[in-house]
């Protein structure tokens, strides 16, 4: 610890820039060296660890294997990372565990050995991969056949389990055929005919029904829904099927039945269909919208790796923005996901504060302007300097945010985006008003459920989440989301607040 203090300016300069947690360990396993990152990571002052043994950091069921391990490690004086192949835990001095990821470097000062960790916090990282494990069960564990084959040779490269199981051949037997190896009424060209559109970008989604022939000759009728998509650097085609058995039976036996009740199971059967494309644009979308910006990522990846002469730093910078942008992206994906999970297990907390209006709609505003494409502005509101709510901010910022940023993204250049704010006699308005795409008629209806996108939108990016989220967190605290809008004239959302939390 002395030759510490003796090099401490050193230390603290070459420390104090690094994200990372950097912890300092003699042989007797006694800290004697933290940056600030570590403080902050577990929980401590500046200096409050200095002289406490590592064990203060470690869940105390791994104490007794722990000791031995970084004896082990010191006798040996290798850099290596911690904890290979196992889940490694730190704890916070609150007693909170979370994750870590952490390299040993060992090294000599004064003739004295030392151990350098150096620590990252991986919480965020554990919850990505659970929930992109997550999105992979559903594709496999899908009560719906879901079919993944190449664009161009039309083999299969993925088949879902419960496909194999109705079908009756494996994931290998599959990989050898096409297609059109289970449609008996189908020929090439009639097939060729079909994915044409979604091939030259004419549709982007294509559903027909049509029959399936399982491995022991046994035929039945199926719904079809195909969408292109991305594996790796292929373009592939998604087909879920359903198997419309039943709602063929169905539909015999509705029309043998009488005038009164023909109409009743007729809007039934309606109603099942469109929860059924709903389902089927759900999984399709997590398709999408999970593979395309993990493409790009990979794609920047490789060519990062290319571009190693000091004259291309403009090109690097290039495709390190581009996979910064997918990453926030996909980070987003994943955290409308997170809040839908809180909001259906009841585990949201509001807090309820006074705070003045304009703090967020600044706030809101200035996020969103390093969004707005080529000519686009935002029009502040006025007179909103006096107004206060009492309200969950952070609710209120998030809808104001999904609002804005829904205006910007279907928005044309050259527009104005416009925020209004007004009271009426007993609530308050604050409306966003665009000149965009606007929602035609048929999906209005649909606009807030949960996964939903409107036709004209499919192109952009989204999940058919955030406007799901903001409504069920407005309305939890007694707020709600009106909407009007006209297809290719644009929308007007507003958030409509109680005058009783308005002072």
């Amino acid at each position: 610890m002395q030759a510490f203090q003796k090099n401490s300016e050193i230390f603290n300069l070459l420390s104090e820039g690094v994200s990372e947690g950097i912890i300092v360990v003699n042989t007797q396993q006694i800290i004697v060296a933290t940056n600030s990152s570590a403080g902050r990571m577990f929980g401590y002052q500046k200096g409050e660890l200095l002289g406490k043994p590592l064990d203060t950091l470690i869940p105390r069921r791994y104490h007794g294997h722990h000791g031995h391990h970084v004896e082990d490690f010191i006798d040996k004086s290798e850099r290596r990372q911690m904890g290979r192949g196992r889940d490694l835990h730190g704890v916070r001095k609150n007693g909170e565990e979370f994750p870590v990821e952490a390299g040993l470097n060992p090294f000599k000062l004064y003739d004295e050995t030392y151990v350098m960790a150096l620590v990252i916090d991986i919480t965020q990282r554990k919850i990505k991969e659970k929930e992109l494990s997550h999105w992979a069960k559903i594709f496999d564990e899908s009560l719906n056949e879901i079919y993944v084959f190449d664009a161009n040779t039309l083999h299969f490269v993925n088949v879902n389990k419960e496909a194999q199981r109705n079908m009756g051949y494996n994931l290998e037997e599959f990989k050898a055929m096409k297609p059109l190896d289970i449609k008996p009424n189908m020929d090439s060209p009639q097939f060729q005919l079909l994915i044409e559109p979604l091939l030259n970008g004419k549709r982007d989604k294509v559903k027909f029904e049509t029959d399936h022939q399982r491995k022991d000759g046994s035929i039945y009728p199926v719904e079809v829904h195909l969408q292109l998509s991305t594996f790796g650097e292929n373009d592939v085609i998604v087909a879920i099927i359903l198997d419309i058995t039943e709602r063929k039976n169905y539909t015999e036996k509705l029309e043998k039945k009488v005038q009164e009740r023909t109409k009743q199971l007729t809007e039934a059967l309606a109603k099942e269909k469109e929860l059924n494309e709903l389902k089927t644009r759900f999984l399709s979308l997590v398709s999408h919208e999970f593979k395309t910006p993990l493409s790009s990522i990979l794609t920047s990846i490789t060519l990062l790796a290319k571009y190693t002469e000091s004259h291309q730093q403009e090109k690097r910078d290039k495709h390190v923005e581009t996979i910064k942008n997918k990453v926030r992206y996909l980070d987003t994906i994943l955290t409308d996901f997170l809040s839908v999970e809180r909001l259906d297990s009841g585990k949201v907390n509001y807090k309820i504060e006074t705070f003045p209006l304009s703090k967020i709609v600044n706030e809101v505003v200035y996020g969103a302007n390093m969004l707005l494409k080529a000519g686009q502005t935002i029009k502040y509101p006025e007179n909103i300097d006096d107004i206060f709510i009492r309200f969950d901010e952070k609710t209120l910022e998030l809808a104001l945010s999904n609002l804005i940023h829904n205006a910007i993204k279907y928005s044309p250049e050259d527009t104005i985006i416009s925020l209004e704010v007004n009271r009426t006699q007993d609530t308050i308005l604050i409306k966003v008003i665009d000149r965009g795409i606007g929602i035609p008629a048929a999906d209005q209806k649909h606009i807030f459920n949960r996964y939903f996108r409107a036709e004209n939108a499919l192109l952009n990016q989204g999940t058919g989440i955030g406007l799901n989220i903001a409504k069920q967190h407005l309305e939890n605290l007694d707020a709600t989301i009106e909407f009007t809008s006209k297809e290719n004239k644009g929308s007007i959302f507003t958030i409509v607040i109680p005058l009783e939390n308005v002072n």
